[in-house]
């Protein structure tokens, strides 16, 4: 799926950067929302707002590249420089629209697992959590990215760290969760969205992807856009070339893309 004009990854920012909406709150994590929530603030989300949760929160591009929220660029200039506490208590209070996380697995309800996966016959740990649980227990939405490998798709996760959608056919509705669960999962190869009944379905693959080898990558029958009324499977449009602009602004040595 190769491209001569931008990589995976870079497709991969500005189509989760599209996630955002103006006037959001996201709670941005490690890697490639760095870059997305700066690519969407810069174009069509310029009212969005960021937090992190080192205790940062700002409402414009950092002035220089960030390897880590953390980073000197990111306070630079910053709306606040907090504390972990104040981050959490929004997400608490509702405040927050829409959290980005990645995982090891994810499953056909968009459970995450990033504590334990199988291995060889023994158990491999994982770096746990951190504050993934609360993002997707209590964000008004989630938007998961992670890379298109058969490996990461698992009809069941084998530890569930940040719980997706009841496995019921309810959806969110009988979940003690407050948020609102997933919305999307962007990976390197297609987006999904999840139905009303919480089940992930093929949304648009990007270009150069085919739909067969896409849903190859899953241990059950993924459903698409077409099968739950939802139109029909769509290409993802590629990066503008503003949005390559700013993507190479933003990470000029491609760090994390």
């Amino acid at each position: 799926m190769a491209s001569d004009r931008y990589t995976d990854r870079e497709l991969m920012v500005t189509t989760a950067a599209r996630e955002i909406e103006d006037g959001d709150t996201a709670f941005v994590g490690m890697r490639l929302p760095l870059i997305a929530f700066q690519v969407a603030v810069s174009t069509h989300a310029p009212d969005a707002m960021a937090v992190y949760e080192s205790g940062v929160v700002r409402d414009s591009p950092a002035d220089g590249f960030i390897h880590t929220m953390c980073d000197l660029p990111n306070l630079d200039r910053a709306v606040a420089t907090t504390d972990m506490i104040d981050i959490m208590s929004r997400l608490q209070r509702g405040d927050i629209d829409v959290g980005f996380l990645g995982g090891a697995e994810v499953d056909r309800y968009g459970n995450l697992n990033t504590t334990r996966v199988n291995g060889e016959g023994e158990d491999i740990r994982l770096p746990g959590s951190g504050g993934a649980c609360d993002i997707a227990c209590m964000a008004e939405r989630t938007v998961l990215l992670m890379p298109h490998e058969p490996r990461r798709f698992a009809e069941e996760v084998t530890y569930v760290t940040s719980p997706g959608y009841a496995d019921d056919g309810n959806g969110r509705n009988n979940h003690p969760a407050p948020g609102g669960g997933p919305s999307a999962l962007v990976t390197s190869k297609a987006t999904f969205g999840f139905d009303e009944r919480g089940e992930l379905y093929l949304r648009s693959v990007h270009p150069g992807a085919d739909v067969t080898d896409v849903l190859a990558a899953f241990p059950w029958e993924v459903r698409t856009a077409e099968d739950v009324g939802e139109g029909v499977v769509e290409t993802t449009p590629e990066p503008t070339d503003e949005e390559l602009e700013l993507v190479r602004t933003f990470d000029p040595d491609g760090f994390w893309t």
